[in-house]
């Protein structure tokens, strides 16, 4: 008796100092992307059944997922999660696991958990394929008359590419965990998400946690997100790359967009929409305070152009324009696609923020991508660690608090006589509560630096419409082979009054 009492005293002893078993986490995909980064790249997929593979978009889309089988619905969590078929463009799965406490167990994918719509498929020949991706729900816009009922609040599909929602917004930019070469003569690499780990939230969970691992040909990598849904959707991004081979440029936080056509750039032919587009511009603060925007435009060529810093404080793809009758489009409702804003949450040292904006003929292509280039990269093998957050608005866009550009608008300079004008006039808009204080006489003045080009006129003066000011300046270009770059902010005397507008003019246009 006294030998068994000794012997169960010691074992709870034993298992009071032993070590308890850690719950998954960053960690574990740290080590998963360090050991695949020793190890040559392999595509691990089988091919996609041809009956998946030769489904189109529209056909693609016609697989639904069953709501009534969404992760944790039975638990009645905040959170659920439904998950994306594969088919189409979207031909590699990814793994998703569920992690409770200590313990990790795959989601197993089911034919029987879709809907196949008009698809006529013999699901037998893809029992097994996997999932493409996931989509996160939540409820995140309280509508009377719809309790318990829960709105997409975030996507994972394709590539390493997500996209978040705020309150009252639809999808439109997008975000990438990482981008590599892009517009570069070899082509660009596309790094994928290869598998997933969702935590299960806890009952009055206001925040979701996902990590992934992350694999491409010359780059690894693990990532944790942290959701927290609201007006301003929050996504905090922590990260660890590793190298396999040099990288030309490694784009850190890319994110991706579409502008067709608006204020400053008419349509390339006659449509009902003044302005079509997902972002309206580029917004900047750097180190020092300063806040830069410049406006996107539909080049007809690749235009490529940076921004050298050194820490910024945050960059992101904004949509500014806010008003329905901007861009008078029932279907698309561009006035509530989102702002992306990127704040690091660690000092990025040198580097530049870059923007690259394509030719499209349509709005069905995200032709702009934004992200951050770091000066130094580490030598393959070596950890690159970063931080940042994102935040998906609508009505709380980041901008300075003094002053900033409302819109640019674009034409030819006044002529008398009917010969060809080469003049450009750009007129731009500032509004803000540092402008709307000052007097109607204030002697507020624009500085203005062109690059290529040369000002015959300059005017400032107050808007009496809006309460804001206006700048006009007319132009002429020097090497017409050649962008020309406009930069300009509002003064009065030696106080800013305004973000610093830096517009580009691409060649031909």
């Amino acid at each position: 008796m006294i030998k068994a009492t000794w012997l169960a005293t010691l074992a709870l002893l034993i298992a009071a100092t032993a070590p308890a078993a850690s719950a998954f986490g960053f960690t574990d995909v740290d080590r998963r992307a360090r050991e695949l980064a020793n190890r040559p790249y392999t595509k691990q997929a089988p091919p996609l059944p041809k009956a998946l593979k030769d489904l189109t978009y529209d056909q693609t889309r016609d697989i639904r997922f069953d709501p009534a089988r969404s992760l944790w619905r039975e638990h009645r969590l905040p959170f659920e999660i439904q998950f994306f078929h594969l088919g189409g463009a979207f031909d590699q799965p990814v793994r998703i696991y569920e992690v409770v406490g200590n313990d990790v167990n795959e989601i197993a994918f089911e034919t029987a958990a879709f809907d196949y719509g008009k698809n006529k498929l013999d699901r037998s020949q893809f029992a097994r394929v996997g999932f493409a991706g996931f989509r996160v729900h939540y409820p995140l816009n309280l509508a009377p008359g719809k309790p318990g009922y829960k709105d997409e609040l975030l996507s994972f599909l394709g590539a390493s590419y997500f996209r978040a929602l705020g309150q009252g917004q639809r999808y439109g930019a997008s975000a990438r965990g990482l981008a590599i070469d892009t517009a570069e003569r070899g082509g660009e690499e596309f790094p994928r998400f290869e598998q997933f780990w969702i935590e299960r939230p806890t009952a009055g969970a206001k925040e979701l946690v996902i990590h992934a691992l992350l694999d491409s040909r010359r780059v690894t990598g693990a990532y944790r997100f942290v959701i927290r849904p609201g007006a301003a959707t929050a996504t905090d991004v922590q990260a660890r790359l590793y190298l396999r081979e040099p990288v030309a440029k490694l784009a850190i936080a890319p994110l991706t967009s579409m502008f067709f056509f608006g204020e400053n750039q008419r349509a390339p032919s006659e449509d009902f929409r003044p302005e079509v587009h997902d972002s309206d511009g580029l917004s900047i603060q750097a180190s020092n305070g300063e806040w830069i925007w410049r406006p996107l435009v539909n080049p007809r060529r690749l235009l490529v152009t940076s921004f050298a810093l050194t820490d910024p404080r945050g960059f992101g793809l904004m949509q500014r324009d806010r008003q329905f009758d901007r861009y008078e489009d029932l279907e698309a409702r561009y006035e509530s696609r989102p702002s992306v804003w990127v704040e690091p949450v660690t000092k990025w040292g040198a580097g530049r923020v870059e923007l690259v904006q394509i030719p499209t003929p349509n709005e069905a292509n995200d032709n702009i991508v934004a992200y951050w280039v770091p000066n130094a990269v580490p030598p393959p093998g070596t950890p690159l660690d970063f931080s940042y957050r994102m935040l998906w608005m609508k009505d709380t866009d980041r901008r300075p608090s003094n002053g900033w550009v409302v819109q640019t608008r674009r034409g030819h300079g006044y002529q008398r006589s009917s010969a060809s004008n080469d003049t450009l006039k750009l007129t731009v808009d500032f509004d803000g509560p540092a402008l709307r204080k000052l007097p109607v006489n204030a002697p507020v003045q624009a500085d203005v630096v062109i690059a290529n080009g040369q000002s015959t006129d300059l005017v400032v003066y107050r808007n009496d419409v809006t309460g804001g000011w206006r700048m006009v300046v007319e132009l002429r270009r020097q090497d017409k082979e050649k962008p020309t770059e406009v930069r300009a902010l509002l003064r009065n005397d030696k106080e800013v009054l305004s973000e610093t507008w830096n517009y580009i003019i691409p060649l031909q246009q």
